[in-house]
Protein backbone atom coordinates (compact mmCIF):
# COMPACT_ATOMS: atom_id res chain seq x y z
CA UNK A 1 0.00 0.00 0.00
CA UNK A 2 1.30 3.53 -0.54
CA UNK A 3 1.89 5.89 1.95
CA UNK A 4 0.19 8.77 2.39
CA UNK A 5 2.62 11.28 1.39
CA UNK A 6 0.81 13.92 -0.25
CA UNK A 7 -1.07 15.13 2.94
CA UNK A 8 1.22 18.12 4.85
CA UNK A 9 0.61 16.68 7.87
CA UNK A 10 -0.72 13.56 9.42
CA UNK A 11 -3.92 15.39 10.62
CA UNK A 12 -4.35 18.23 8.21
CA UNK A 13 -8.27 18.92 8.17
CA UNK A 14 -7.87 22.44 6.24
CA UNK A 15 -6.79 22.35 2.48
CA UNK A 16 -3.24 22.50 1.64
CA UNK A 17 -2.27 24.79 -0.92
CA UNK A 18 0.40 24.66 -3.12
CA UNK A 19 2.46 27.27 -4.14
CA UNK A 20 2.13 28.97 -7.31
CA UNK A 21 6.09 28.86 -7.78
CA UNK A 22 5.41 24.79 -7.36
CA UNK A 23 3.15 24.98 -10.04
CA UNK A 24 4.37 25.02 -13.19
CA UNK A 25 2.19 26.35 -16.48
CA UNK A 26 -0.05 23.40 -16.94
CA UNK A 27 -0.02 21.73 -13.86
CA UNK A 28 -3.45 22.17 -12.25
CA UNK A 29 -3.52 21.08 -7.93
CA UNK A 30 -6.25 18.01 -7.25
CA UNK A 31 -7.52 18.22 -4.00
CA UNK A 32 -10.16 15.31 -2.52
CA UNK A 33 -12.78 17.27 -0.19
CA UNK A 34 -15.73 15.62 2.18
CA UNK A 35 -18.82 16.98 3.23
CA UNK A 36 -21.85 16.00 5.13
CA UNK A 37 -24.11 13.09 3.41
CA UNK A 38 -27.39 14.93 2.22
CA UNK A 39 -30.73 13.87 3.46
CA UNK A 40 -34.19 14.78 4.27
CA UNK A 41 -34.94 18.37 5.94
CA UNK A 42 -35.59 18.24 9.99
CA UNK A 43 -34.06 15.02 11.59
CA UNK A 44 -32.60 13.17 9.48
CA UNK A 45 -30.04 16.24 7.91
CA UNK A 46 -29.81 16.81 11.37
CA UNK A 47 -28.03 13.69 12.30
CA UNK A 48 -26.08 13.37 8.92
CA UNK A 49 -24.55 16.80 10.01
CA UNK A 50 -24.00 15.76 13.50
CA UNK A 51 -21.91 12.14 12.56
CA UNK A 52 -19.93 14.62 9.83
CA UNK A 53 -18.51 16.86 12.75
CA UNK A 54 -18.08 13.60 14.49
CA UNK A 55 -15.74 12.76 11.41
CA UNK A 56 -17.26 9.29 11.00
CA UNK A 57 -15.52 8.34 7.56
CA UNK A 58 -17.95 6.14 6.19
CA UNK A 59 -21.02 8.79 6.22
CA UNK A 60 -19.46 11.46 4.79
CA UNK A 61 -19.38 12.17 1.32
CA UNK A 62 -16.24 13.17 -0.85
CA UNK A 63 -15.35 14.46 -4.30
CA UNK A 64 -12.82 15.73 -6.23
CA UNK A 65 -11.90 19.46 -6.39
CA UNK A 66 -9.53 20.95 -9.12
CA UNK A 67 -7.69 24.11 -9.31
CA UNK A 68 -6.32 24.74 -12.93
CA UNK A 69 -4.84 27.38 -11.79
CA UNK A 70 -3.64 27.60 -7.74
CA UNK A 71 -2.95 31.53 -7.97
CA UNK A 72 -6.28 32.07 -8.44
CA UNK A 73 -9.36 31.42 -5.90
CA UNK A 74 -11.64 29.50 -8.30
CA UNK A 75 -12.18 25.68 -8.35
CA UNK A 76 -14.04 22.94 -9.73
CA UNK A 77 -15.82 20.30 -8.16
CA UNK A 78 -16.73 17.32 -9.62
CA UNK A 79 -18.91 14.74 -7.43
CA UNK A 80 -20.83 11.90 -7.89
CA UNK A 81 -23.97 11.23 -5.80
CA UNK A 82 -27.87 9.72 -5.98
CA UNK A 83 -29.81 11.82 -8.53
CA UNK A 84 -32.59 12.64 -5.62
CA UNK A 85 -30.60 12.30 -1.79
CA UNK A 86 -32.98 13.45 0.05
CA UNK A 87 -36.01 11.43 -1.37
CA UNK A 88 -37.13 8.38 1.34
CA UNK A 89 -36.88 5.52 -1.81
CA UNK A 90 -33.18 6.63 -2.26
CA UNK A 91 -32.46 6.37 1.98
CA UNK A 92 -34.28 2.83 1.48
CA UNK A 93 -32.06 1.73 -1.72
CA UNK A 94 -29.09 3.07 0.23
CA UNK A 95 -29.65 0.56 3.10
CA UNK A 96 -30.38 -2.32 1.02
CA UNK A 97 -28.02 -1.97 -1.15
CA UNK A 98 -29.95 -1.66 -4.71
CA UNK A 99 -28.78 0.14 -7.49
CA UNK A 100 -29.79 3.89 -7.70
CA UNK A 101 -29.71 6.35 -10.36
CA UNK A 102 -27.06 8.48 -9.26
CA UNK A 103 -25.89 11.69 -11.46
CA UNK A 104 -22.34 13.01 -11.56
CA UNK A 105 -22.34 16.95 -11.09
CA UNK A 106 -19.70 19.29 -11.87
CA UNK A 107 -19.84 23.07 -10.24
CA UNK A 108 -17.57 26.08 -9.87
CA UNK A 109 -16.18 26.79 -6.40
CA UNK A 110 -15.44 30.69 -5.83
CA UNK A 111 -13.38 29.23 -3.11
CA UNK A 112 -11.52 26.41 -1.52
CA UNK A 113 -13.37 24.33 1.59
CA UNK A 114 -11.38 25.39 4.69
CA UNK A 115 -12.05 21.76 6.19
CA UNK A 116 -11.46 18.48 5.33
CA UNK A 117 -9.48 19.23 2.64
CA UNK A 118 -6.54 17.55 1.33
CA UNK A 119 -4.33 18.74 -1.14
CA UNK A 120 -3.24 15.27 -3.03
CA UNK A 121 -1.13 16.33 -5.67
CA UNK A 122 -0.66 17.88 -9.41
CA UNK A 123 -1.57 16.62 -13.06
CA UNK A 124 0.10 17.38 -15.52
CA UNK A 125 -2.68 16.72 -17.95
CA UNK A 126 -5.63 19.10 -19.38
CA UNK A 127 -7.48 17.87 -15.49
CA UNK A 128 -10.77 19.55 -16.72
CA UNK A 129 -11.20 17.54 -19.74
CA UNK A 130 -9.61 14.71 -18.25
CA UNK A 131 -12.47 14.89 -15.64
CA UNK A 132 -15.13 15.42 -18.13
CA UNK A 133 -14.11 12.64 -20.02
CA UNK A 134 -13.74 10.26 -16.75
CA UNK A 135 -17.25 11.43 -15.73
CA UNK A 136 -18.61 11.07 -19.30
CA UNK A 137 -17.42 7.10 -19.10
CA UNK A 138 -18.31 6.38 -15.79
CA UNK A 139 -21.55 4.46 -15.25
CA UNK A 140 -23.86 6.15 -12.98
CA UNK A 141 -25.84 3.17 -11.50
CA UNK A 142 -25.28 3.92 -8.38
CA UNK A 143 -24.33 1.26 -4.93
CA UNK A 144 -23.49 2.41 -1.90
CA UNK A 145 -20.51 0.48 -1.06
CA UNK A 146 -20.03 -0.95 -4.39
CA UNK A 147 -19.90 2.03 -6.81
CA UNK A 148 -20.41 5.31 -5.08
CA UNK A 149 -18.55 8.72 -4.58
CA UNK A 150 -15.81 6.96 -3.23
CA UNK A 151 -15.02 4.61 -6.25
CA UNK A 152 -15.37 7.71 -8.45
CA UNK A 153 -12.82 10.56 -6.24
CA UNK A 154 -10.40 7.32 -6.28
CA UNK A 155 -10.44 6.96 -10.04
CA UNK A 156 -10.55 10.36 -11.00
CA UNK A 157 -7.70 10.65 -8.67
CA UNK A 158 -5.70 8.08 -10.45
CA UNK A 159 -6.66 9.60 -13.76
CA UNK A 160 -5.05 12.93 -12.85
CA UNK A 161 -2.27 12.01 -10.46
CA UNK A 162 -1.40 8.62 -10.25
CA UNK A 163 -2.08 7.99 -7.27
CA UNK A 164 -3.99 4.98 -6.39
CA UNK A 165 -6.49 4.36 -3.43
CA UNK A 166 -6.00 8.06 -2.04
CA UNK A 167 -9.33 7.63 0.36
CA UNK A 168 -7.65 4.48 1.73
CA UNK A 169 -4.45 6.66 2.39
CA UNK A 170 -6.35 9.72 3.63
CA UNK A 171 -8.25 7.39 6.43
CA UNK A 172 -5.18 5.94 7.60
CA UNK A 173 -3.20 8.96 8.05
CA UNK A 174 -6.49 11.26 9.03
CA UNK A 175 -6.78 8.77 12.15
CA UNK A 176 -3.61 8.50 13.22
Amino acid sequence: MASATFLASPRATGASLPSPKDQGKSRAAVYVAAVPLRAAKGPPQMLMSAVYLLGVWELQHFMVVIKPDPSQSQAIVFDFQPQDPENFHTVLAVLTQRHIPGVILKRMLRRMPKTRCWFIGFSDTDSVHVANKFSEDWSTDLTVGRHDCRHFTNGLVECLTGKQQVLSNLRLTSSS
